[in-house]
């Protein structure tokens, strides 16, 4: 029988998916269980992301308006040397890093990462942007100087895990740089969070209530510059490998 690109596309991901999975049971301390349950929620987001991949620019000029202005161009300014950015989407970070950076960006969907190659073909952007998993990098250890991630934690279904490979794959002294909604310190904001949670879950995979320095200091970062911003619901980290 003979498959169609688009099916054989769709098999290679998911014996890529597969492939990764295994690999973390060999040498995490998970139960098959939450790898499984992570694998199911991981092919969950890649199905989202497929279908809306062709209206995520539209949906996130409004947000970028009124929470987050400023904050790619923050993040991007720190990166430097040999920089990975996971989850890089539709590559709305690419206008925004420096010329000698030497950038690799790794993306769940092929359907945003088609119109971020797009995008670095309009900038002159020379990136090398490939289909990956946040949460099982086909990196080596030690192989990054700067790791750029934005509005991203707060999807990527095993955040702990991609927290983890971001320090596998830093060098020693490499910066870890964030831009990210979470949950507010304001308690009123706090409960709205967790009452949309539910249904921001459901239709865009999106936690509300997550807080990457409980990872970054868990997996040994030292947080060295944090700003907080928006009642406390978007947050700047620059935070360095020990």
């Amino acid at each position: 029988m003979r498959l169609r690109q688009s099916e054989r596309a769709r098999l290679a991901r998911s014996i890529g998916a597969r492939w990764a999975v295994q690999q973390q049971r060999l040498f995490l301390p998970m139960s098959n269980d939450i790898l499984e349950r992570r694998e199911r929620e991981t092919e969950r987001i890649l199905a989202l992301y497929e279908r809306e991949a062709h209206k995520y620019d539209r949906e996130m000029r409004i947000f970028e308006k009124l929470l987050f202005a400023g904050g790619r161009e923050w993040v991007c300014s720190q990166a430097q040397g040999e920089v990975l950015e996971i989850a890089v989407g539709t590559g709305r970070n690419l206008p925004y890093y420096g010329e000698g950076v030497r950038l690799t960006g790794m993306e769940l969907s092929p359907a945003m990462l088609e119109i971020a190659r797009g995008r670095a073909r309009e900038l002159g952007r020379d990136a090398d942007l490939r289909v990956g998993d946040a949460q099982a990098l086909d990196f080596p250890d030690e192989r990054f100087d700067s790791v750029v991630c934005t509005l991203s934690l707060c999807t990527i279904p095993d955040d702990r895990a991609a927290v983890a490979e971001v320090r596998r794959v830093l060098r020693p002294g490499g910066w870890f740089l964030l831009l990210e909604h979470v949950r507010s310190p304001v308690l009123p904001i706090r409960v709205a969070e967790r009452l949309l949670e539910p249904l921001m879950l459901r239709f865009e995979g999106d936690h509300l209530l997550r807080e990457p320095l409980d990872h970054l200091r868990t997996e040994g970062f030292e947080v060295e510059r944090l700003e907080r911003s928006k009642l406390g619901i978007v947050e700047r980290v620059a935070a360095r490998k020990r």
